[in-house]
């Protein structure tokens, strides 16, 4: 994948070599202490490293300019290319921690473009576990009273997911809407077709990130389509997490590229990393045309 700033950083690092060169060319000239010979090759090596240094800069201009022509055509196209691309398609969308305004308008738009009717249902998971009060709440149905204790916890992750995904009977989630949830709405009873993770949390230790590894694998183990999201501008990234969970990702869903990228994965397209970080595989999964609607 092409990152401007690996560009940036290898001509940083010529320019330095060159600023080096010249400084010790110089200084060794000016004492005589070498042979002729010497000294010709050091001023070969100094203009091997000007060469260098001006190819680094026009290949630099030219993937500027590359990568501005591929955003520019993306955004020319993001309509004709999101068109019906997930129409029909259930998405349900959880955050593991506070809901994110721009994250989520980010979201609500790509499937709006992409013409879905919206979220279908929206969780905010509170984090770090509050143990005990879980364990009170599981306790007290004997039915869940399994769940209830710390070495179970990774397991109550897997059996929430799979409640959220599927919707229908959510026993758990009824059991724990004090203790887990920050927010909660849209429809409970539909199954989804698909799946959005936002995590806007910090990493977690112990327990929670013993229950969100067993809530990600939860989440990806009906076989739908899930895709881990983030901005572009985020510092904390969770891409590999997900990706050691067998969970897709989007780093930039706040661009038009990365809305696309959504879709075209909540759509069922390749799975992998995509956006514009280095953990990214590329900037785009490949994107197949979107079947025409059979006319009535």
């Amino acid at each position: 994948m092409f990152d401007l700033r690996y560009h940036v950083a290898s001509l940083a690092a010529v320019f330095l070599a060159l600023i080096i060169g010249i400084l010790v060319g110089v200084g060794i000239s000016t004492q005589d202490v070498v042979a002729k010979s010497e000294r010709d090759l050091l001023r070969k090596d100094k203009a091997a490293l000007e060469q260098r240094l001006e190819q680094a800069e026009r290949r630099i201009v030219f993937l500027t300019r590359s990568q501005g022509a591929g955003r520019e055509f993306i955004d020319g196209t993001y309509g004709a290319l999101m068109t019906d691309r997930l129409r029909g398609v259930r998405v349900a969308v959880v955050f593991v921690g506070s809901v994110d305004p721009d994250l989520r308008a980010a979201v609500q738009d790509s499937l709006v473009d992409g013409g879905a009717v919206g979220l279908l249902r929206l969780r905010a998971l509170k984090v770090p576990l509050d143990l005990k009060a879980v364990r009170r709440a599981l306790a007290a149905r004997p039915a869940l009273v399994a769940y209830a204790g710390d070495r179970r916890v990774a397991e109550l992750g897997t059996a929430l997911a799979v409640e959220f995904v599927l919707g229908g009977t959510t026993p758990l989630w009824n059991a724990l809407q004090r203790t887990l949830v920050e927010e909660r709405s849209g429809n409970e009873a539909l199954a989804a077709d698909a799946v959005v993770v936002v995590r806007t949390a910090l990493p977690q230790r112990g327990a929670t990130a013993r229950f969100l590894r067993g809530f990600y694998t939860g989440l990806a183990s009906p076989g739908f389509p899930v895709v881990g999201v983030e901005g572009s501008t985020g510092e904390l990234s969770a891409v590999e997490t997900w990706k050691r969970r067998g969970i897709s990702s989007v780093d930039d869903v706040d661009t038009a590229p990365g809305r696309l990228a959504l879709a075209v994965l909540l759509a069922g397209g390749r799975p992998g990393r995509y956006g514009v970080k280095p953990t990214a595989d590329s900037l785009l999964p490949p994107v197949d045309p979107v079947p025409s609607q059979a006319g009535g």
